[in-house]
């Protein structure tokens, strides 16, 4: 499960190799937002908020198949798959996140 504030690494497109942090995520329709990644050009008229308009840059929603959670290895950003593991944390049992690749906590 990947939540907002997490890096993640781009998997597939044309941004595919890069890394970026989680803006959004919408779950009922599986994509999320990444900082600096999938940028495309829009066209904005002019309003009395912002008289000028012109080309401004967005950035579009990906599907979350096409990006993997990124953990910090030796050689840098490198993407995991993650498990759920219950430990005990002072008699309460707590659900958390571990990377398949590092087996550490996220």
């Amino acid at each position: 499960m990947i939540k907002k504030g997490d890096t993640v690494y781009i998997r597939t497109g044309a941004d595919k190799g890069k890394t970026g942090r989680v803006l959004n995520v919408d779950t009922k329709k599986r994509t999320i937002l990444v900082e600096g990644v999938n940028n495309r050009k829009k066209h904005q008229r002019g309003t009395q908020k912002a008289p000028k308009g012109g080309i401004i840059t967005v950035e579009q929603p990906i599907h979350l198949s096409n990006v993997a959670l990124a953990v910090k290895t030796e050689e840098g950003q490198r993407p995991t798959r993650i498990k759920k593991k219950v430990i005990e944390d002072g008699g309460k049992k707590v659900r958390v996140r571990v990377s398949r690749r590092t087996g550490e906590e996220i």
